[in-house]
Order: C-alpha cells, then sequence, then structure tokens
C-alpha cells in the first residue's frame, strides 16, 4: 500500500472510532436518563468527602472500595442502579463489580456532570 492510502485509511478509523464513542455516550446517557426518570437508584461512589461537597439529588453514597461489603444495602439485584463518580474510572469499576455479584440491571453513568439535570 502507498503511503497516503494508508494515511486515509488510518484517519478513516480513527474517525469511526469517535464516531462509534459518541453514539455509544448519547445512547447510555439515553439510557441513564430513562432508568433515573422511573426510579432507579443512584449511586455516588466516590469518597465521602467527595460526595459531601456535592452529589446528584437522592443518590446515596457507597465509596467503590465498600461497595462489595455494602452491596446488600441496594436491595433485589434485578432493581435499576445507575452508578456515577467524578470521572467515571471508579463508576465503571462499580458497574463492572456489580454485575459479577449478580446485579443484572446496572448503568455507568460516568461522571456527575454526566447525570440528568433533575
Amino acid at each position: 500500500m502507498d503511503q497516503q492510502f494508508t494515511g486515509i485509511l488510518f484517519i478513516s478509523a480513527l474517525a469511526a472510532f469517535v464516531v462509534w464513542g459518541q453514539i455509544r455516550k448519547r445512547n447510555t446517557a439515553r439510557k441513564v436518563r430513562a432508568a433515573v426518570g422511573e426510579g432507579a437508584l443512584v449511586v455516588d461512589v466516590r469518597t465521602a468527602g467527595e460526595y459531601a461537597s456535592g452529589h446528584y439529588p437522592e443518590a446515596v453514597n457507597i465509596p467503590l472500595d465498600t461497595l462489595q461489603k455494602k452491596s446488600g444495602k441496594l436491595g433485589a439485584k434485578d432493581r435499576a442502579v445507575v452508578v456515577y463518580c467524578a470521572s467515571g474510572s471508579r463508576s465503571a469499576q462499580a458497574a463492572a463489580l456489580l454485575r459479577r455479584l449478580g446485579y443484572g440491571n446496572v448503568l455507568n453513568a460516568g461522571a456527575l456532570s454526566s447525570m440528568p439535570p433533575k
């Protein structure tokens, strides 16, 4: 392959990756908005200090490092649960942990700033 074709192929793949990420983000936001509107339990997995400095209305604070021990506070395993944190990293870990524990309806909202207006 010549260099120009390789460059075009790379740019096309990169553009497709960016577009795919945006589509996924919008779909997740739509699902989170619907779940919160239908009464999902919202869990802030940040530290207690972060939670105290501001949190989503009606969110419960269960820091990631205590989530496995305190998962019984979430209620039934088929209950809709939305998790968020500061950037999306801890909430991704929390969502994966809850799924491993048998919670089947978990959504990772990512960052607090990504939560729908309330």
